[in-house]
């Protein structure tokens, strides 16, 4: 019966497909292939993203069809992006020709409610209002403190083997957790993020429990997180009617203008849960091993460090102050070349809301479009040897065609509303790990790109803290 079930509806698919040429014949769509019935080409980009070089996925589709190209991406017909002015034309174009669209896994698990799927007035003004939250003012007169207590705090149980991932994995769900809600590291913290370690492994799985046992935990995961949200989100709004508010994220919602629902308020908390964890810690990771391949972009960033160690030594000053953070030039130069190379977000779908013409083609209503912010960030034609790890391009070119396509956290009204809470995150793990730690790689570990982007072996280092090192000299000269 199934097999029957499923023969079907390759069939209905091929008459689809045999019927598609007839519908848009008046249109001029981007050339490429739509690929096998059903999947599309989707296996082929999954098998490219899983592996350590999914660049082929995309050079060959561009060398065959052009920077702009039409394939058949989980379950849909789909124009890819890998041209920066198209991009810029997708994301400056929200809500008037695209609307935010996303594979039925994602859209699923953040919830109908997610600042990421919300669309319209209310899409706005909850940016907004994370944007408020998460300026330069809120980080530097209150968030700071939080960010570099609780980095220094994880930090101070490194010793020996650590699996790095999973280290900057703690050290961001429980800044995102403190900052969104107010909990400092508990039993409920941890419980807490075991379950979203589920949530995120079923992302860009088939939206089908029957068929993906990981898309099927990642449904109940989601479900337990959602009741553990909701009850904070319950007794905070009784606390909150009582006139008792707490300075967080959660406490904006609560006292906010527009009247939420509390499953509004706990798929908004999921999905920034999701965001500002699983990004920062990826991309908290990934410095370390591109700065341990550089050794002497790790000797320049050591350095920086060290003299503001030493300035704050001379003043008798234990925590990092904002002055601290706005002298990091070059740590900025790391992060920026982190976040081009490694590509966490790798590109965003929308999807057309009319017809669209572009460079010539027509993006028919209702097809996806892909904009591929990794196709641009390793394009040649935008960063000289652009697949290579290179900070100091960043100190020679601070304005110009570099920076106009550098867009790691998305752009036009969906640009990443904590994208400047993240830097200073990356900037304050940097500072102590550089200042506190020598490290070595405990073993080969590599590159994979889906569902997320991530080492194989969660990157695996040594680590020894450098009074340790100073211990042991004394020692010998005695």
């Amino acid at each position: 019966m199934a097999i029957f079930f499923l023969f079907l509806l390759a069939s209905v698919f091929l008459l689809l497909l045999l019927r598609r040429p007839a519908r848009f014949r008046r249109l001029r769509l981007p050339p490429g292939t739509l690929g096998l019935p059903l999947v599309g080409e989707t296996l082929q980009l999954i098998s490219a993203y899983k592996s350590e070089n999914p660049e082929p996925f995309i050079d060959d589709r561009v060398r065959r069809f052009g920077p702009v190209f039409t394939t058949h991406l989980f379950g849909e017909p789909t124009v890819f992006s890998a041209d920066l002015d198209t991009n810029r034309f997708i994301l400056q174009n929200e809500e008037k020709l695209f609307e935010c669209s996303y594979p039925g896994s994602i859209s699923n698990l953040l919830g109908k409610h997610s600042l990421l799927l919300m669309k319209g007035t209310l899409h706005k003004k909850m940016h907004s209002l994370t944007m408020s939250f998460a300026n330069s003012s809120i980080i530097r007169d209150h968030l700071l403190v939080d960010v570099d207590r609780l980095i220094r705090l994880n930090l101070d149980s490194w010793t020996g083997r650590i699996l790095l991932m999973e280290e900057a994995k703690k050290i961001t769900f429980e800044l995102a957790v403190k900052q969104l809600m107010s909990f400092d590291r508990c039993e409920w913290t941890q419980n807490l993020m075991k379950e979203y370690l589920l949530v995120i492994e079923g992302f860009f799985t088939v939206p089908l429990p029957l068929f993906s046992a990981t898309y099927r935990r990642a449904i109940q995961a989601r479900r337990k997180v959602a009741e553990e949200l909701g009850m904070v989100v319950r007794r905070r709004r009784k606390e909150s009617d009582a006139g008792e508010r707490k300075k967080d994220m959660l406490g904006a919602l609560l006292a906010g203008e527009e009247a939420l629902s509390d499953d509004q308020i706990v798929d908004f908390l999921l999905a920034l849960l999701v965001a500002g964890y699983e990004t920062t810690s990826t991309t908290m990771t990934l410095a370390v091993k591109f700065l341990t391949e550089t050794p002497r972009a790790l000797a320049q960033l050591q350095e920086e460090h060290e003299q503001i160690k030493a300035r704050k030594k001379e003043s008798d000053q234990q925590h990092l102050q904002w002055n601290d953070y706005k002298s990091m030039p070059f740590t900025q130069c790391v992060v920026n070349e982190t976040l081009r190379v490694a590509n966490i977000i790798s590109g965003v779908f929308r999807r057309a809301m009319t017809d669209i013409n572009i460079k010539g083609y027509t993006i028919p209503k209702g097809w996806k479009v892909f904009a591929s912010f990794r196709a641009v960030h390793l394009d040649h034609d935008h960063f000289k040897d652009a697949r290579s790890f290179n900070p100091w391009r960043w100190q020679q070119n601070g304005s110009g065609s570099t920076v106009n396509a550098f867009t790691p956290f998305g752009g036009g009204p969906r640009l990443c509303p904590g994208y400047e809470l993240a830097r200073v995150e990356l900037s304050v793990f940097l500072h102590h790990i550089v200042t506190q730690f020598s490290w070595v790689p405990a073993e080969d570990d590599k590159l994979v790109f889906f569902p997320t982007t991530r080492t194989q072996k969660r990157y695996p280092i040594v680590v020894k803290r450098k009074n340790e090192n100073r211990q042991c000299k004394d020692s010998r000269s005695l």
